[in-house]
């Protein structure tokens, strides 16, 4: 049986693959695993329709092991993070599918600290979900309380707003919120700098979350930026723990290159703890040297944010992130936040009185391609002997100036493709060729 926890919590297309059946014994086993020691749980979702349902299920299901549940309602994942870890709580569950289509949903157990749970506590929450029914329950006057709880998110826009404070500029953005769980504060907080702030993609439906918008689709942004003259675009995905940033020529600024000016500005003001940036293995060789060159050092992890936190953790690091734009600054919370990504940004921007797209090319990047290839057996792809030696073969093709990684992903059933090396021509024929051949043999 496959493994229900990917990178990012569970996910599934809502109703079909991921069922409310499957939340409530999430809810029961949550409550028995990491609320025995006493507290509440606080639950959170974005804007999906299935939202709903998924919430009443994971309360139905706490409740019933004894657990006090207090719904926060609509709000970013970094909301919820935040949350959990305000010491109020004793775990956290956010319903979202994140950046995914609008008709998946997921299911993120966050502990007492606002942050992911590690592989064996995952491991632990799983046996006890396909158990669920044997861990029994209370009486009446033992049953949990449901609290509705929305100005819970006031607490997390209360503390953004004021980091929002120690940042001032006059820069034009265009804010896509994906029609996503950003939208409920991310205009008013990054307003707060100062900023003009232009808003598109807030009129979220329950079904048009990151459809066409957003930080998977940053080209509907581009094209308001170039179109309203703006100084920048900043998109969020759909429950906003990440950002991806277009300058104002309507290009997309690189998620690895996002990270190095970031991190750049902080070397430079000693506030990159132990001049360590954590990134993932995916993460672009030319950063690394950007950074090395600077002075510091990055550290790299396997694929997930969940693992960026850990390495940061491990090394005493206040900085990681992916190329996807997942930024996770531990002075301020421990979760991806667009919104942080997003005024960590204008902090440099404002101190360096340069344009984005002037500090990104002070990181140039080595060419990389990555695919993603829809398949039915993504986690066979080691077992393939063809593919396998196409891979060896490719390897020796690039030399030891390149890379090659081929992983499932966490979170859809496609088997990703990452090749790098001095060549773009031969990058890009490297890339098509082992991701056709994934394509057909694991059809």
């Amino acid at each position: 049986m496959a493994r229900l926890f990917g990178t990012d919590g569970i996910r599934g297309v809502a109703n079909v693959d991921l069922k409310p059946t499957l939340a409530y014994a999430l809810g029961r086993a949550t409550a028995h695993e990491l609320l025995r020691g006493g507290g509440a749980l606080v639950v959170g979702q974005d804007t999906r329709r299935s939202g709903g349902m998924f919430v009443t299920a994971i309360a139905a299901g706490a409740t019933s092991l004894g657990a006090d549940v207090h719904l926060a309602g609509t709000l970013p994942t970094p909301a919820l993070a935040f949350l959990a870890g305000s010491g109020d709580f004793g775990a956290g569950i956010m319903v979202s599918a994140s950046h995914n289509p609008a008709e998946d949903n997921g299911l993120k157990v966050l502990d007492a600290r606002g942050m992911k749970l590690d592989d064996d506590r995952e491991d632990a929450l799983e046996a006890l979900i396909w158990r669920s029914e044997e861990l029994g329950g209370p009486r009446n006057a033992g049953i949990g309380r449901v609290c509705d709880a929305p100005d819970l998110l006031e607490r997390y826009r209360s503390a953004r707003l004021g980091l929002a404070g120690t940042i001032r500029t006059d820069l034009r953005i265009v804010l896509d919120c994906a029609n996503g769980a950003g939208g409920i504060a991310a205009p008013e907080i990054l307003a707060a700098t100062g900023a003009t702030v232009e808003v598109i993609y807030n009129q979220p439906d329950g079904v048009n979350i990151n459809v066409e918008c957003g930080a998977t689709a940053p080209a509907a942004l581009a094209r308001e930026v170039v179109a309203r003259r703006a100084d920048l675009g900043f998109a969020l995905d759909g429950d906003a723990d990440r950002l991806v940033v277009v300058d104002r020529r309507g290009r997309v600024v690189d998620g690895d290159q996002l990270i190095g000016l970031i991190a750049l500005d902080r070397l430079r003001r000693g506030a990159l703890r132990n001049g360590i940036v954590v990134v993932t293995v995916l993460s672009n060789g030319g950063l690394e040297a950007a950074v090395g060159a600077a002075g510091g050092q990055l550290v790299r992890t396997p694929v997930g944010d969940k693992y960026i936190l850990e390495g940061m953790l491990v090394n005493d690091a206040n900085l990681g992130g992916e190329k996807s734009g997942h930024v996770i600054v531990l002075d301020h919370g421990s979760s991806g936040d667009g919104l942080v990504t997003g005024l960590e940004l204008l902090g440099v921007l404002d101190r360096a009185n340069r344009a984005v797209n002037e500090l990104a090319a002070e990181i140039p990047l080595f060419p990389q391609e990555q695919r993603a290839v829809r398949v039915r057996h993504k986690d066979q792809w080691e077992g393939d002997p063809v593919l396998r030696r196409a891979i060896a073969e490719a390897k020796v093709r690039l030399g030891s100036g390149g890379r090659i990684l081929v992983r499932p992903s966490g979170t859809e059933p496609v088997l990703r493709v990452m090749v790098e090396g001095p060549d773009a021509e031969t990058v890009r024929e490297l890339a098509d060729g082992i991701g056709t051949l994934a394509g057909e043999r694991l059809h």
